[in-house]
């Protein structure tokens, strides 16, 4: 019975300092990568803000080509939602919505993931001339971990699971901006 009582002591006392350092660590995460494409800004801008054409560079729209998709609005303008859902664990279902655009720079979105897990984050796509036939690209996220879910963010590197996605989908945008 002791034995039983000084289990239950630690394991009381492991829940207790994990919830303790979940409250004073961050709960907000963001990832931004960067390229550029050797097309004019205008021509990358109008590509990147149609949700559809995401299907040709986003290395999640590539991971399952059986997933179910569906598009509400009118594309590349605010309002303008796309939904997915897979049999794939590291897609499950959500959808996208543009909720701004400052045309010819930046396309603000809502991502809501609803399966495997619920949350919302936002994401843009950004365009800078760097001169008259050269555009800087970025593409962020950034997100919140309610705590104590936020302890999660000690063993993930959002930086790079994101960013590698991020990186590799601004490689495949510049491939085919650049054919």
């Amino acid at each position: 019975m002791k034995i039983l009582k000084t289990i239950l002591v630690v394991v009381l006392a492991l829940v207790g300092i994990v919830l303790l350092i979940a409250a004073f660590i961050k709960k907000e995460y963001a990832v931004e990568r960067e390229i550029t494409i050797n097309k004019p800004k205008m021509e990358v801008f109008n590509y990147v803000k149609l949700l559809k054409n995401q299907d040709n560079f986003s290395v999640w729209a590539m991971m399952d080509p059986n997933m179910e998709k569906g598009f509400t609005g009118t594309d590349g303008m605010v309002g303008a939602v796309s939904s997915w859902k897979s049999t794939n664990k590291d897609l499950g279902a959500g959808e996208q919505e543009i909720l701004g655009i400052t045309e010819g720079e930046k396309i603000d979105f809502e991502l809501r993931f609803k399966e495997p897990f619920e949350s919302k984050d936002h994401a843009f796509m950004s365009t800078t001339s760097v001169n008259d036939s050269t555009t800087l690209v970025k593409w962020g996220f950034d997100g919140k971990m309610d705590y104590p879910m936020n302890i999660m963010l000690l063993a993930m590197d959002m930086d790079k699971m994101l960013g590698d996605q991020l990186q590799k989908g601004l490689d495949n945008l510049k491939m085919v901006m650049e054919k």
